[in-house]
């Protein structure tokens, strides 16, 4: 059974932090490419930053410097740690694999106030 549950967002001011995480079926975490998205309202989703099985990261231009993804093999779960959080990174957040497969988890939202 697919299973992807995203936790962790929630209101926090500018310049603030939050921690999310994605605890993912073990079918389909282990040998993956996982990744963050964000969809902000009105926008297409957006690939944030990825990570590979080996733990090698690449960033989107926007979380550079201010994102780090990591992930627990042993626990099935990826995380996003997000500092210096902007208005702009205000969005659903959701974990998948890369590619995508067809199925999304609720998300977690991320609201970020000026």
């Amino acid at each position: 059974q697919v299973q992807l549950v995203e936790s962790g967002g929630g209101l926090v001011q500018a310049g603030g932090s939050l921690r999310l995480s994605c605890e993912a079926s073990g079918s389909i975490f282990s040998i993956n490419v996982m990744g963050w998205y964000r969809q902000a309202p009105g926008k297409q989703r957006e690939l944030v930053p990825a990570i590979t099985s080996g733990g090698t990261a690449k960033y989107a231009e926007s979380a550079k410097g201010r994102f780090t993804i990591s992930r627990d093999n042993a626990k099935n779960t990826v995380y996003l740690q997000m500092s210096g959080l902007r208005p702009e990174d205000t969005a659903v957040y959701y974990c998948n694999t890369i590619p995508t497969i067809p199925y999304w988890g609720q998300g977690t939202q991320v609201t970020v106030s000026s």
